[in-house]
This record gives C-alpha cells, structure tokens and sequence, in this order.
C-alpha cells in the first residue's frame, strides 16, 4: 500500500478541494489528513514558537497499522485511541460535516473526539468512487496477504507436469491454507464454502491453449471482512399498547 500525504497546509473543506489535488484512483492507495501537531522534544525552555512540530498524518497512519493483522480495521477504536496519544493538535479540525464529504472520497480523516480523543476516522482506498469493491483498507491488504503467500508458496509447482494430480495437488493446498485463515476469522461466512472458494482445471481456469503455453491458473475467492463504518441506532417511543 501507498500511504499519500496531502501538502502541508493543503485544506480539504469540501469535495471540489479533494478533486484539485487529481489524486490517483489505485486500489493500492490511502490518502489520511489533516496535518498533525505534535510536541517538540528539542525546544527551548520558554520558546512558546517550537513548542509544536507538524508531521504529516502518513507517520501516524503506518505506525497504527503495523502489528494488525491484515484482515482488520481498528480505526476509532480503543487500541487505535492508544496509538495515536502524543498528539499536541490538528492543523485543520474536522467536524461530521466535513466528514460527511470527505468519507466517500476516500479520505481518511485524523479527528478529535469528545470522549476519545485523537482518532484515525476512516480505512478507505482512493478507489471508493472508482472501484468500490476495493473501497476499504482492510480488504486490499487482505488480498495482498493472500496473493503473496499462495505465490510464495506454491514455486514447488513449476516444471511439473501440467495435469489433473497437479490441479488436484494445487487445489488442496490452497485450499488448506484458505481454510486456516478462515477458522482464524478473516472471512465472512459460517461455513467454508461461504467463505472461500480455490478452482484450478482444464475447461474452467483453463484452456488447452493455456495448457500448451506452460501455464496452470487457479482463481482463488475470498469473502472479505469489512468494516462498521456506520453504527445506526432506531429510537422508538414505547406506548401503552407495546
């Protein structure tokens, strides 16, 4: 992932102000702003002027999302509410209206919250409007997480002869390994075959031509955790009926 750091001073009020910096739309990056105000350990007794030194939010949002795993979003969180102590101040406040707009544009706001303090307030890509199916963190690293590890370790399969056991041989092994990220709870699904599927053969991953070229494909599925953006609460009046 790519972590993008608006420009210092750069304020993002409105959808038009996200729109000029004609950000990329790769499901591979994250834009997290404001600009963050935090204490000088090098400032002089008295020099109320560098008490403060700005960082950009990109340092923030790296060092909260090294030790998870891949599949979750802690963002607003209690554990994320730790991380982010140290913070003296925001260059620019975000309010809900702010919020509002820039959410679905993907960008990730660093807020201050009564009750919370400074949170991370969002884990979404640059591709929310472009590609929403790769709209949050959270499942883009998932699917980095899964393509490496199955390339990695499947190499045993090259110049071996590209037929059914093969297939066969393949199938079982990532499926293994699907199956153990699923009992660990990286996916949706109460079942397996909910959760994750691993296809690999002659006439559905495969054409004789692709047989011919030296290459075995499988195409693996995965149903992805997403985060609760959104908590709704309904209120209703009780009457003397109910």
């Amino acid at each position: 992932m790519v972590i993008i750091d608006p420009e210092p001073g750069t304020e993002l009020a409105s959808a038009d102000s996200v729109d000029q910096l004609a950000l990329t739309t790769s499901t591979y990056t994250a834009l997290y702003y404001p600009w963050v105000q935090i204490s000088n350990p090098f400032a002089k007794p008295g020099d109320d002027s560098k008490r403060t030194i700005p960082v950009a939010p990109s340092a923030f949002a790296r060092h909260v999302g090294q030790d998870r795993r891949p599949s979750r979003c802690m963002e607003g969180s209690r554990r994320r509410r730790d991380l982010v102590r140290g913070v003296a101040g925001l260059q620019f406040n975000i309010g809900d209206g702010d919020q509002d707009q820039l959410n679905p544009l993907g960008v990730n706001a660093i807020r201050r919250l009564p009750g919370f303090g400074h949170v991370i307030w969002g884990s979404r890509t640059l591709s929310t409007k472009a590609n929403p199916e790769w709209r949050y963190v959270p499942v883009r690293r998932t699917a980095i997480f899964i393509e490496q590890s199955i390339y990695n370790s499947i190499q045993w399969a090259v110049f071996e002869p590209n037929d059914h056991k093969l297939w066969a041989s393949l199938r079982s092994n990532i499926g293994d390994f699907m199956n153990g990220l699923w009992r660990s709870g990286a996916f949706q699904g109460e079942k397996a075959s909910d959760a994750y599927f691993v296809r690999c053969g002659l006439g559905d991953t495969m054409t004789q031509a692709d047989i011919d070229r030296g290459q075995v494909i499988v195409i693996v599925g995965f149903a992805p955790l997403k985060p609760a953006e959104f908590v709704i609460v309904r209120i209703q009046q009780k009457v003397a009926q109910q």
